[in-house]
């Protein structure tokens, strides 16, 4: 069969599987042994060698361990203090609501390396808050899915440990490259929410509006004392994060170790602070993060098969040749690339999205003279995006759940605006890849 139709075939079935709605790691996993069946049967006892030979890494133990370091934080009242103490601080500045829920977001993403987790940590709070305090079921719907997805750009961040492991591309500076950009994307979230203030104060808003903020100001009047006073509830979240990112980028630590005295640190935290040390508490902490660590490893393990069964078969070879052989130059196919990325994100989580597609795009990345670790910035913006945009869009789900009133309609369009920053982002790292490279560069050389 022509390499070019196998290649076709092959990732075409796996597309199929997926949209159908079978498990992850079981239509990978299943689209593999049957092509290994077909076309290569000899190979099927390297079978039990592959998979095992995925999670023979020590890199790998940061994925659990990640996950760990935000399991009891989300099990506690941390996030509610987070965003209170934001609040107290904010509560003048115009817009400032939605700034506290966009910071509080960003806090969190460093902390858990989830975009789900992120949203729906602070959504629960921050939702129901923006619209007591006259902020559109659009704006705070959309703008709480958007800020989740911060949890898989601001470091630590699990997407870029697959993408790492799967190019075996430096995980640190990975992480490092995505602070930058993290930092840029919340300014101009929350740029775009004073903008609509903004506008508003000057055209105030129809019936039926989508975008409208008719800011009620907290009439509470906070000391400096208090507010003072508050930080002392963020700052274990604070201390969390500088012992994470101090010993990792200080060179002390490696991912997995790093990730290791967070999880300690983290437990702690909550055990003391907020006296989750109840058995049933912290047996639910656990099963949580076990839970989250199976099915993350599953889809990787099966994620690594196909990799090696679509290079077995020559697949990836086929098609990173066809892209490089695009008439579009450079920049063309670059564009065509994101447009790959944004398209398999509507329809296929980030994990596996990364796991398949990374291998086969690393050489053509490497090939048109790009950074293998820029390009997992871009990658990662291009999987936000998926994650705020129909069918599969796990965010929007989870603020639907948590404003069930809302149609999903209107969390569409109050997400639609954070879209268009993040394509700018895209563009702004692609034209400009000191944005993301500087930094890595600057550490760690």
């Amino acid at each position: 069969m022509n390499e070019y139709l196998l290649a076709l075939l092959l990732f075409g079935s796996a597309f199929v599987v997926l949209m159908v709605g079978v498990p992850i790691w079981a239509g990978l996993a299943g689209v593999s042994i049957v092509f290994i069946l077909i076309f290569s049967p000899h190979t099927l006892s390297m079978v039990p060698y592959v998979l095992f030979g995925s999670m023979n890494s020590f890199a790998l133990l940061a994925i659990p361990l990640f996950i760990f370091v935000s399991a009891p934080i989300a099990a506690s009242d941390a996030s509610r203090d987070l965003y209170e103490t934001l609040h107290k601080w904010l509560q003048r500045v115009p817009g400032g609501l939605g700034i506290a829920n966009m910071m509080g977001c960003g806090i969190f993403a460093a902390l858990c390396g989830s975009s789900p987790a992120t949203a729906a940590a602070m959504g629960n709070v921050g939702i129901p808050e923006m619209r007591k305090r006259g902020y559109s079921p659009a704006l705070s719907t959309g703008l709480i899915a958007h800020a989740g997805t911060f949890g898989i750009l601001i470091p630590p961040s699990i997407t870029m440990i697959l993408y790492g492991v799967a190019t075996e591309t430096s995980v640190g500076k990975c992480f490092i490259a995505g602070i930058i950009p993290g930092l840029l994307l919340v300014f101009l979230s929350c740029l775009w929410v004073g903008a609509v203030l903004f506008y508003r104060k000057f055209v105030p808003a129809k019936p039926g509006a989508i975008y409208y903020i008719h800011e009620q100001v907290d009439d509470r009047h906070y000391t400096w004392r208090e507010k003072f006073s508050s930080l002392w509830k963020v700052l274990p979240v604070v201390l969390i994060i500088i012992g994470i990112m101090g010993s990792l980028y200080g060179g002390w630590a490696t991912p997995s170790e790093a990730a290791g005295l967070g999880a300690v640190l983290s437990l702690l935290f909550v055990i003391t602070i907020y006296k989750v040390y109840q058995p049933k508490k912290l047996w639910e902490i656990l099963l949580k993060t076990l839970n989250e660590s199976c099915m993350i490893l599953m889809i990787m393990a099966a994620a690594l098969l196909f990799s090696y069964v679509s290079s077995d078969l020559y697949a990836t070879q086929a098609l990173g040749e066809l892209i490089f052989k695009l008439p579009m130059g450079k920049w063309g196919i670059l564009l065509f690339i994101n447009l790959l990325l944004l398209l398999l994100g509507c329809f296929i989580p980030p994990a596996a999205v990364i796991l398949m597609v990374a291998p086969m795009l690393l050489p053509v990345i490497k090939g048109l003279g790009f950074d293998p670790v820029w390009f997992a910035v871009i990658m990662t913006i291009n999987l936000e995006i998926g994650l705020v945009t129909p069918p599969v869009g796990l965010n929007l789900y989870i603020v639907k759940n948590i404003a069930p009133d809302v149609p999903m309609s209107q969390v569409l369009l109050g997400v639609f605006p954070f879209i268009l920053i993040d394509i700018l982002l895209i563009i702004l790292v692609s034209l400009f890849p000191e944005l993301a490279l500087w930094l890595p560069n600057k550490m760690i050389g």
